[in-house]
């Protein structure tokens, strides 16, 4: 179990129309009972930003009314899913900061699914039909003409009884047969003509084994899942408004008393994104991440690797709030989420990533001192401070010094003068090159009357640049991530190519040596800094190893 609190309702929550339902219900009793909403993930697959705003709804609503939220795995196709994945799921929920009430699985109903099916066959609502799954695509019409019924709608109860217990103990082979609704082929919404309840498959599943091989499809698990488990408000994204129908149908037919009722709400569109998790597997499997837990990657695991911290994630959801219409979010939206919780919370440091030797020639050989330096600036509620090693030779950042610099270039040059964070005042004397000509040193002198970086007669120097002592600096390997696209929408590509052509190619850039101050190896790995100047960045727990830490962007 994970030790993250559970986050408190807040004290003024936010209204949405679902969360208007959900205090309408309270206030009239509609359903007799507690609010009661559920996350389903199916588990083949790890959970991204979209099952995170789906996860801050449904818990969210839970806590704000007094409900309850269950954890339920849609596990009804065993060609795809996984303990993995199912293990990873809960992890991710776990880390964002919620509880489940309950823990459940679809693949635990097989059976009540069973005798639903039979009960709609008796009632004359279901039949088996032997059409092969091309058949029935094509006899289900357009949305503009109606549906051709199948050969074998009007099979008599005890057939299909006959034959639906035969499926069930394994005896015809998968595609042989499927069991549909009997409702309306020439229904203006296409999924109420005929929809397929049972498909035979002869598969291992990874809880119920080989002991199954008819599995219920999702519109037919779903609502009468939700059902079983006195859920109120099965809450779901705009592509399943058509479904709708079927889900009220099959509770309705089932004889569910005072039955949960679905919602829908936008989906998480989010630029230079993907949220497919075909698309996302693709990515995986093609090798243009290193798994689902990539820092590339738009999944909670990914996130997470990244340092990114659930409270950055569960603001993010607050911002964008829950509406009726798909829209794109921003990507610039969550990285100022995930910025405004960093700012407030991580300690600054200094860290190098281009490396260029400063020597201070009229330093003393041999003296090091330790500078004050502050852990937070002061719009920070937090306090704390270290010291940081000075001596003659620094390393400085190459984009920090320009030998011809244009105006407004107010950092390192011939004859620029500088401050140092925390340090003194510097001025370039000289510029030393290799046979190249290629800057490899610099030579500049301190003035030690500044330091803490004021000049006591009162000159103004407007750049100050970080640095890092050469002999103390700790040798880091520092990866930037950037955007995992190079464009907003990675589906709108020309024809004939897909979204993996507008991959970014600079979506990760490895520097081996960065140079950081000593205290970035005293925190445990998971630590997180403001490196100064350059951005926030995370101790990498799992690639790190004693001979070198690893940060990430």
């Amino acid at each position: 179990m994970s030790d993250t609190p559970t986050p408190e309702p807040s004290a003024s929550p936010r209204r949405d129309f679902i969360r208007e339902m959900v205090a309408d219900d309270v206030a009239t009793g509609r359903f007799g009972r507690a609010p009661a909403t559920r996350f389903p993930p199916e588990p083949n697959g790890f959970l991204h930003m979209g099952h995170a705003k789906s996860i801050c709804l449904n818990f969210g609503i839970a806590q704000e009314f007094g409900g309850t939220c269950n954890l339920r795995f849609d596990d009804t196709n065993p060609a795809t899913e996984d303990i993995r994945y199912v293990e990873a799921i809960q992890r991710d929920v776990q880390w964002l900061g919620f509880q489940w009430d309950g823990l459940y699985y679809a693949s635990d109903y097989f059976e009540q699914l069973y005798d639903i099916a039979e009960m709609l066959v008796q009632k004359g609502k279901a039949y088996v039909d032997d059409q092969n799954e091309e058949q029935i695509r094509t006899n289900r019409g357009t949305v503009t003409s109606a549906g051709t019924p199948s050969p074998w709608r009007e099979r008599t109860v005890a057939e299909n009884l006959d034959l639906l217990r035969r499926m069930k103990v394994g005896e015809f082979p998968d595609g042989a047969k499927v069991l549909r609704a009997k409702i309306d082929m020439a229904h203006a919404n296409m999924i109420m003509r005929d929809p397929l309840l049972l498909r035979i498959r002869h598969a291992h599943h990874y809880r119920r084994g080989n002991d199954w091989c008819i599995y219920p499809l999702y519109d037919f698990a779903h609502g009468l899942s939700d059902a079983i488990e006195g859920i109120t408000r099965s809450l779901c994204t705009l592509e399943f408004k058509d479904a709708r129908e079927i889900y009220d149908w099959l509770v309705r037919e089932a004889g569910f008393e005072n039955p949960p009722t679905q919602i829908e709400f936008a989906r998480l569109e989010l630029d230079y994104t993907v949220l497919s998790k075909r698309k996302l597997l693709r990515l995986v499997n093609e090798g243009h991440v290193t798994g689902w837990d990539d820092p590339r990657m738009p999944t909670i695991a990914g996130l997470r690797r990244r340092g990114v911290r659930p409270e950055a994630i569960r603001a993010f959801a607050e911002v964008i709030g829950v509406a009726r219409k798909d829209a794109r979010v921003e990507i610039a939206t969550f990285e100022h989420a995930v910025r405004n919780d960093l700012n407030m919370e991580v300690p600054r440091r200094l860290c190098v990533l281009n490396p260029l030797k400063v020597v201070l020639t009229n330093y003393p050989e041999g003296q090091v001192e330790q500078l004050e330096a502050q852990d937070y600036p002061h719009d920070v509620p937090k306090t704390g401070s270290r010291t940081i090693p000075f001596s003659r030779e620094l390393y400085v950042d190459r984009d920090d010094f320009m030998e011809e610099p244009p105006k407004k270039f107010y950092r390192l040059a011939p004859g620029r003068e500088v401050r140092l964070r925390f340090g003194y005042l510097i001025t370039c004397q000289e510029v030393v090159k290799n046979e190249a000509g290629e800057v490899i040193e610099l030579r500049c002198t301190y003035d030690p009357a500044t330091r803490s970086g004021n000049a006591p007669d009162g000159r103004k120097v407007q750049g100050t640049i970080h640095w890092v002592s050469a002999a103390h600096a700790a040798d880091v390997e520092v990866r930037l991530y950037d955007r995992l696209f190079a464009q907003p929408d990675p589906d709108d590509v020309p024809e004939g190519r897909d979204f993996l052509s507008a991959l970014n190619p600079q979506s990760l850039v490895v520097i081996p040596h960065a140079k950081a101050e000593p205290s970035v190896l005293d925190a445990p790995l998971g630590s997180r800094y403001q490196f100064e100047r350059v951005g926030y960045f995370y101790a990498e727990p799992e690639d790190s190893t004693p001979e070198k830490r690893v940060f990430n962007r």
